[in-house]
């Protein structure tokens, strides 16, 4: 949607330096800008990148903003100002009410009139879907569902039963809610599978990665508090919590009954056990497993790059000895005092 730089710098509080009538259409990076497109520096390493930028305008720091060679937009974080602008600029495609032919609604599920219903959707028994929601191709809204207002499911995402999808969120093609999680108990006779009773509450503003999961509770439900985002490919186990603002990279893995609080970080593959809890303000590296609980913010790393087996097997091999190592130096040490 074409704007004026003034418009914007107005609309989200930021200083203008430069013409405040010139009409941008769209975004792009520093390198492939053209003069009608908005770009952004905040990474220092893309600075000479910004010397020969043709765009419009660039948001980015007042430390910056002389070496500019176009119109500046300031702000103190440009990345997250970038995304509120881009959002303007390019806005989601606007939902067209009403129910495909080849969608199948449930006579006992309400739909707003103002929602859209896509080709070869489902919408099960007693569900209800807000109003301007999405529900893409191919998708499956089960039994007992709420899909919030203005909530967009992209394409064949699976709602199982009793989910219930806070306002404004975005499930990406292949996304599953409210499968039957782990639960099996062991028996004389083999593996007897515990019924999963609960449902799955996901808040208001989440966002959820393609092909990603997140299991219905055993008894009480699984919940992914307002404004998480979850990336590609990630696992959620029954009965886990996830608190507000936190942020799993792709692959993340979460075991049942793991509690984690609010704004924390989960780097690529990481994960947690289950039935642990971790607070507040955690930022967990790639690759890193949490055993036990986390009480303390901060960072949390621990991963060992790959290497040749035999080379492995040889460290493993000393680490081990590591302790008797540590306490012959101890000894030492104490028979020179």
């Amino acid at each position: 949607m074409p704007i004026s730089l003034g418009e914007l710098a107005t609309q989200f509080g930021c200083e203008l330096i430069g013409d405040p009538d010139v009409v941008v259409k769209g975004v792009a990076s520093l390198s492939s800008a053209s003069p009608d497109s908005l770009s952004f520096l905040s990474n220092a390493a893309l600075k000479e990148q910004l010397l020969t930028t043709k765009a419009a305008a660039v948001i980015l720091r007042a430390a910056d903003a002389d070496a500019s060679p176009v119109a500046s937009i300031i702000h103190d974080d440009p990345y997250a100002c970038y995304a509120r602008m881009a959002a303007v600029l390019c806005p989601p495609a606007v939902v067209e009410p009403g129910i495909h032919p080849t969608a199948v609604v449930a006579a006992s599920a309400t739909v707003a009139d103002s929602a859209q219903i896509a080709a070869n959707a489902v919408v099960g028994e007693r569900s209800v879907i807000g109003e301007q929601a999405f529900v893409g191709p191919g998708t499956v809204v089960g039994p007992d569902c709420t899909v919030g207002d203005e909530c967009r499911l992209i394409a064949n995402v699976t709602l199982a039963r009793s989910v219930r999808v806070g306002v404004r969120s975005i499930l990406h093609p292949g996304v599953v809610i409210g499968a039957d999680g782990f639960g099996n108990a062991m028996s004389p006779e083999g593996w007897v599978k515990v019924p999963q009773l609960g449902g799955v509450r996901i808040g208001a503003d989440v966002e959820i990665g393609a092909n990603s999961t997140v299991d219905c509770g055993a008894l009480d439900d699984t919940v992914i508090e307002d404004g998480v985002r979850i990336d590609n490919l990630c696992m959620i186990a029954h009965n886990v919590r996830v608190g507000a603002h936190t942020a799993l990279a792709g692959m993340v893995g979460i075991a049942g009954s793991t509690t984690i609080g609010e704004r924390c970080l989960f780097a690529g593959k990481a994960g947690a056990v289950g039935h642990i809890t971790v607070c507040d303000d955690v930022i967990v590296a790639a690759r890193t497993f949490l055993s036990k609980d986390v009480s303390e913010p901060g960072t949390y790393a621990a991963s060992f790059p790959a290497t040749n087996a035999k080379s492995w097997a040889r460290q493993l091999a000393r680490f081990r000895r590591l302790g008797d190592l540590i306490e012959r130096v101890r000894k030492l040490e104490k028979g020179r005092d």
